[in-house]
């Protein structure tokens, strides 16, 4: 069997086993023609190279554009390819810039020029006919958004999951830094290429678990890769607020502009979700034809992506291929703890009240305002940072026992009554907390839990703010109103349960550790303790603000 067509049979059963996996509907067309390393060729001369999946036919269609830093080839091209060409759609599968053949350097989320100048490009080809439409997941996504808004009438679609128009916002989350998001895609990008470069990134993971404790940041490239990794060295020196870095590579601005139809998946344990909903906002404001769907899903999870590809092929073949939408709400979530789907006008939903439930002396947590009492204290020390759990994890569980968490000191808890009926809350937490330090520069880390009946403490949603002289500003006494935003939620707390919050100054190494200095995180310093004291009385009444939705008793 000659080796080309051995490659096809070994792609098409490898389809066929996703279909089944997935539980994507029959194909229509499952015979499908590749044509392999098209160039194509960008306005400063750069060629980037280019797959074309199509139903064997003659006569030209629409197509939709993929747009990949992870190749053309193994499981991105098995998900964003072969399941859409087999049920009659035409896609154009195209390495970024700088990876897998395409010409010139990759330079993290600048997508605009490229993508657009591919879209031109489609229009002239005598295969291509009608209208367009952009497809993926993760970084696939952020590259949907930087041609967005600007792409044409013929722009028929947008399908992008697990993503946001503002990568800047996940890189500096609360104005942080997501050290292990960051650091761990510096890897991937970086030895994906290599000889058996998929074995390398799953081997490499523990690997990359060791040199998340690396000080300073700015060795932990070299110490992980043997080399600087550019972008890597370039974050660490770009966090602040209205840096010009960041301006060709944020696309928020523009949501509104985006005239095509967007559909939106995403996960409620996944580190983009904020700005996806911030994304389903805007498009809702301004007016636009948006669908956004928010599983129990992390990042890329199996569950997510069977959900992503299955709306990829109806709302694709809806849009290019007029097989029809069928009429669904504009919101569908999976509310955890009711463990069921349910259908929204939007989002979040009408009738959601804003309630205050507030710290209290010995570790109470109720809606009542809180009496005079003492602040509760700790210690925080980044030689021995507080330690992440579960949250919005790229690998593992999101939702553990909070128990090793909770049991260190430099964890506040505070725990409400038990419930007597069940709580639902829907849409987005945010806490407020009076903290005084004796850092200027520190961190708040706030956690949302629903605690059992067996007294198991398991997540909900979180959040963290880092704190700089100014932001928030100094009162006389010496504290400072910090406001954490935790991520959005559609959760119901069994009647019974008890709801909990923790109050801590990390989650290493989600977040990277604040070393208590003020100096860059590109700098070496010393790590300093912090002493932190958190009020809760009259005049400084720390609180979290719960979105909650009534419900029938």
């Amino acid at each position: 069997m000659p080796r080309r067509r051995a490659h096809l049979l070994g792609a098409h059963v490898r389809a066929q086993a996703l279909t089944r996996g997935l539980r994507l509907p029959k194909a229509t067309t499952p015979d499908v023609a590749v044509v392999r390393n098209l160039p194509v060729l960008m306005p400063d001369g750069v060629t980037l190279l280019a797959d074309l999946y199509r139903p064997r036919r003659p006569e030209p269609m629409p197509t939709v554009l993929v747009r990949t830093p992870y190749g053309r080839k193994g499981p991105v091209a098995l998900v964003s390819s072969w399941p859409l060409a087999q049920r009659g759609l035409q896609v154009l599968l195209q390495s970024c810039r700088g990876t897998f053949g395409s010409g010139g350097t990759l330079d993290p989320f600048r997508e605009r020029d490229d993508g657009l100048a591919t879209l031109d490009w489609i229009r002239d080809q005598p295969w291509h006919a009608g209208r367009l439409a952009t497809a993926g997941a993760s970084y696939l996504g952020i590259t949907q958004w930087a041609l967005a808004a600007d792409a044409g009438p013929d722009l028929a679609a947008v399908v992008a999951a697990v993503t946001s128009s503002d990568p800047r916002s996940r890189t500096y989350p609360g104005d942080g830094f997501a050290l292990e998001l960051t650091l761990g895609w510096a890897h991937i990008v970086s030895v994906q290429e290599e000889p058996l470069g998929a074995v390398r990134q799953l081997v490499g993971r523990r690997r990359v678990v060791r040199t998340l404790d690396t000080w300073p940041l700015r060795d932990a490239d070299r110490r992980l890769l043997g080399e600087a990794v550019p972008f890597f060295q370039e974050w660490l020196t770009r966090w602040a607020p209205g840096d010009p870095y960041w301006a060709p590579r944020v696309f928020s601005a523009d949501v509104g502009r985006v005239e095509a139809p967007v559909d939106l998946v995403a996960g409620w344990y996944d580190h983009f979700l904020p700005g996806q909903v911030q994304d389903f906002r805007r498009l809702r404001d301004a007016g636009r034809d948006v669908h956004l769907t928010i599983g129990p899903w992390i990042h890329l999870a199996p569950g997510l992506v069977a959900e992503t590809t299955r709306r990829a092929i109806a709302v694709l073949r809806g849009r290019l291929l007029g097989a029809g939408m069928p009429p669904e709400a504009p919101v569908r979530v999976y509310v955890t703890g009711a463990e069921e789907w349910r259908d929204l006008p939007d989002w979040p939903p009408p009738g959601v009240r804003a309630e205050r439930w507030h710290l209290h002396g010995e570790g109470a947590f109720a809606p009542n305002p809180p009496l005079e009492s003492e602040p509760d204290s700790y210690r925080y020390d980044p030689r021995d940072p507080t330690p992440a759990l579960g949250g919005a994890v790229l690998f593992g569980r999101p939702r553990p026992d909070n128990a090793p968490l909770e049991r260190r000191p430099d964890v506040l808890t505070y725990t409400s009554a038990p419930l007597h009926d069940r709580l639902e809350l829907a849409g987005l937490v945010s806490a407020e907390v009076y903290l005084a330090s004796n850092r200027a520069h520190t961190d708040v880390f706030v956690r949302l839990c629903e605690v059992d009946a067996r007294g198991v403490s398991r997540n909900v949603c979180d959040g963290l703010q880092r704190v700089w002289p100014g932001h928030p500003a100094e009162a006389v006494d010496g504290t400072r109103r910090v406001e954490v935003e935790l991520s959005p939620v559609a959760h119901r707390f069994a009647r019974g349960h008890r709801l909990r919050v923790q109050v801590s100054s990390g989650a290493h190494p989600r977040f990277a550790r604040n070393p208590g200095t003020g100096r860059g995180l590109d700098e070496d310093s010393d790590l300093l303790v912090a002493d932190q004291r958190i009020f809760h009385d009259p005049r400084r009444p720390s609180a979290v603000l719960l979105p909650v939705l009534g419900l029938e008793r």
